[in-house]
């Protein structure tokens, strides 16, 4: 049997920090200043993850390109190359290889001190279609030292199962966020934000299964398919600031805390550096430590069968901590420009990350059901990019 989603799942908190990476480029210049469109670029990155027994590769292209200084248009390609089994599958699942395509693309409209934007991704693998459209709107205040941010998503998802042609399922998704960004001296910047996210329909994954206590069985265990919620309502609160130093260099902090209706608690904390070294290198350094609590209806190992109304042995939804550390290195060439373009930089980022779960367990061990070693993984993701300006 193939599983495709339980390997995404599993390393859906390391994957997160290339999909930030994209993100920024796409959109941090027009969150940064909102009565300037962000500059035309384009962007080529490759980003690579590895850990866990799973391998995940694959390219980004990203372009801008401003019109009288009052629509920006942009356009994303995001793709994975996956290969290899997640703990979460292995002992139930074959290894496999699978690729999924992501393109999104949006407009930016500059209206005095607002800026307004829509957004539409579509995301397709073999056995999940999602399409999400995002809306925006960007205001300064008092002599804009104030920036308020407000942006609606709304999501839907089909959901399929390999090998089983009859299994349809369908899942919707809302989010709302606001932010308020506050410049409080010269050197000091600080962030607000708020998001909440309601969820609706088939929220588990149809590959992945749970595990009981059964005697009668050689392991002295059986599984049973997992079982989720239809509904799920999160809510995250983040607190950011960037301060900048004498010499160039900068200090960025954030706190973020999490919830949600499925008794998940999470909590965030990150600090970060970029210092640059003469005119044309910068170097980032970054330390980020994450940690939460199970979600109500988890459990490594349920006594008997159909122990309740919801079963998850997802280990993204048990009890662990998480702690990654970054550096990156940016040069920039060609500052007098080259051909169509004004300047380029060539980037590269490395995190390593270490995940320690207190409460899932290593079932390929070989030991008693309750008394396998709890399973940690470490990973790296890397990725390189070039940005040019034009």
């Amino acid at each position: 049997m193939k599983a495709r989603a339980a390997p995404k799942a599993g390393v859906g908190a390391a994957v997160a920090a290339t999909r930030l990476c994209l993100m920024l480029l796409a959109l941090t210049p027009a969150a940064a200043n909102a009565k300037v469109l962000p500059e035309d670029r384009g962007d080529l990155l490759w980003h690579t993850y590895e850990g866990g027994g799973v391998t995940i590769e694959g390219p980004s292209i990203l372009v801008r390109k401003s019109y009288q200084d009052k629509l920006s248009i942009w356009g994303n390609y995001y793709a994975d190359m996956i290969s290899g089994a997640s703990i979460d599958v292995e002992a139930t699942a074959s290894r496999y290889t699978e690729e999924r395509e992501e393109f999104s693309v949006g407009i930016d409209y500059l209206h005095g001190k607002t800026i307004m934007g829509v957004a539409f991704t579509r995301s397709d693998e073999s056995d999940y279609l999602a399409e999400t459209i995002r809306f925006s709107i960007s205001q300064d205040f008092f002599g804009d030292l104030t920036t308020v941010t407000m942006g609606l998503g709304l999501g839907d998802d089909t959901i399929m199962r390999n090998g089983d042609a009859a299994f349809e399922e369908s899942a919707t998704h809302q989010s709302l966020r606001v932010e308020l960004s506050q410049i409080l001296t010269r050197n000091l910047i600080m962030n607000l934000g708020v998001e909440t996210i309601a969820d609706e329909g088939y929220l588990n994954n149809p590959y992945r299964s749970v595990r009981f206590v059964d005697e009668d069985a050689a392991s002295g265990f059986s599984y049973q398919p997992e079982r989720y919620p239809r509904t799920r309502t999160s809510d995250a609160f983040a607190l950011r600031a960037m301060y900048y130093l004498p010499w160039r260099a900068a200090l960025r902090g954030e706190y973020r805390f999490y919830r949600d209706s499925w008794g998940i608690e999470g909590h965030t904390v990150e600090v970060s550096a970029t210092q640059p070294m003469g005119d044309r290198w910068e170097i980032d350094l970054s330390l980020r430590h994450y940690a939460q609590e199970a979600a109500d209806f988890y459990a490594d190992l349920f006594p008997y069968r159909d122990a309740a109304n919801f079963l998850a042995r997802d280990k993204e939804l048990s009890t662990f901590s998480n702690m990654s550390v970054g550096v990156g290195v940016g040069y920039t060439f060609s500052k007098d420009g080259f051909w169509i373009f004004e300047r380029g930089t060539l980037n590269g980022q490395v995190d390593y990350l270490a995940f320690d779960y207190n409460d899932f367990t290593d079932v390929t061990a070989g030991a008693p059901p309750g008394e396998e070693p709890g399973y940690r993984l470490n990973a790296v993701v890397a990725r390189v990019y070039v940005s040019l300006w034009f």
